[in-house]
């Protein structure tokens, strides 16, 4: 069963939407194990930079989630596996009390990756036990666990990633068949998007995360976006150019990261004598001049824009242009194994607005009009990071299939680029 998060019929009955959401709590519970099924205990342990945290962290605080808002609370007497843990793996929730460093989460050699395993199938144990008696805020809780699970499953992938690209053996993860590229890439078209009145925001059926609302109208103005996201081969192309050495292209901060940073090229890449390889999941190989490029920043997708002479879509042309595909579609994360952007299937109208690659938008990430964060602890979830990042849209080759929809928010600060996101080119009309 593709890891995906429950929509409540209103004609089911109260024992099927419980029987829905326990095969759901099962699915997505199951892979965030498979995913560090390859792992060692040292593997799972280390943390390579402050924005990355430990495979069993992750593990640990998805877990933490359950017991803290479900289980303490809608369990009379329910004992927590190991009150110590509150401290080690509450992640932001001040309401929730003091907690360990974030940049600090790498030397957490105990409790071992087996200890927190044990503590999830703890927690597991018990809630699979009350599902049945839980009141329907409950179950939301345990909805929005589902979803904010998911986000890990995807965090464990690139912090992974980032984990491995740091060991000069670079190490795959997983095993990949011989990868097979097409150097032909299909022109660029652009299709007009649609202008006047829209609306965006999710309009209260199923599950969405608070940021994601309230619906409301906008006005856009004639503009076009891009069929397809910009290639590595394209990419290739912007760095022959000189693209990374042309301050005229780049935003002030972005300019004086690329200087700071020495930065040439997106990340990951490598370049060698028989040309640029990327390192992913499944190891070192040539790149794919069809596929999308990714592991690039905000800065980097906004200074390639403007040698394209485009800009960036904003998030309402985005989502507008979004609303009417199937958010399942694309290349994205079935069950535990390689991941990888793969290139543009052919075929009229938008390619890859959902899977492989996420896509950076021009517009900062803030609350849409009429915005109330959630009451309570779980409040802190969103809305207090609406300050300072970019809003980012559609899913990845590493998002659990069903996890996003058109009006998803995904945010990134502008100089963040270890997560699998790439960009989509857009034009005024």
């Amino acid at each position: 069963m593709s890891p995906s998060i429950v929509e409540f019929d209103s004609k089911q009955s109260g024992f099927q939407q419980v029987q829905d959401l326990s095969l759901q709590y099962n699915s997505v519970r199951q892979l965030s194990v498979a995913i560090v099924g390859p792992l060692s205990d040292a593997d799972a342990t280390v943390q390579p930079m402050d924005d990355a945290s430990p495979a069993k962290w992750h593990l640990a605080h998805t877990t933490w989630f359950f017991e803290t808002f479900v289980l303490r609370e809608q369990l009379p007497g329910y004992r927590a596996f190991d009150d110590r843990f509150d401290y080690l793996f509450n992640s932001y929730y001040e309401a929730k009390g003091p907690r360990h460093p974030r940049p600090r989460r790498g030397m957490l050699s105990r409790p071992s990756l087996e200890a927190v395993l044990r503590w999830r199938c703890h927690v597991d144990h018990f809630l699979g036990d009350a599902l049945p008696r839980l009141s329907p805020d409950a179950c939301d809780m345990v909805t929005l666990g589902l979803a904010h699970e998911q986000q890990h499953q995807e965090l464990m992938l690139t912090d992974l990633l980032h984990l491995f690209s740091q060991n000069p053996l670079l190490p795959a993860m997983w095993e990949s068949p011989a990868r097979t590229y097409s150097t032909a890439c299909s022109d660029r078209k652009w299709i007009e998007g649609t202008h006047g009145i829209v609306e965006i925001g999710h309009d209260g059926s199923g599950f969405a995360f608070d940021c994601e609302g309230p619906r409301h109208p906008v006005f856009l103005h004639r503009h076009a976006l891009a069929d397809r996201p910009v290639t590595n081969g394209e990419w290739i192309e912007f760095i022959a150019d000189g693209g990374y050495a042309d301050p005229a292209l780049w935003l002030a901060d972005g300019w004086a990261w690329v200087q700071r940073e020495a930065i040439g090229a997106p990340l990951y890449w490598r370049g060698t004598d028989e040309g640029w390889h990327d390192f992913g999941l499944d190891g070192l190989h040539p790149i794919d001049p069809s596929a999308p490029v990714t592991h690039i920043s905000h800065y980097e997708a906004d200074a390639f824009a403007r040698w394209a002479g485009a800009r960036l879509p904003t998030e309402v042309e985005w989502e507008s242009a979004a609303q009417a595909f199937d958010a399942m579609s694309g290349n994205q994360l079935d069950e535990a194994g390689p991941v990888r952007p793969r290139s543009a299937q052919g075929g009229p109208g938008f390619r890859q607005l959902f899977g492989d690659v996420w896509e950076w938008t021009g517009s900062a990430y803030l609350p849409h009009p009429g915005f109330r964060p959630a009451e309570g602890a779980v409040g802190e979830y969103n809305g207090k990071f609406m300050s300072g990042q970019q809003v980012l849209k559609g899913s990845s080759c590493a998002t659990p299939r069903g996890h996003t929809r058109a009006s998803y928010r995904n945010f990134f600060y502008p100089h963040q680029r270890w997560q699998f996101t790439g960009l989509r080119l857009a034009k005024d009309l």
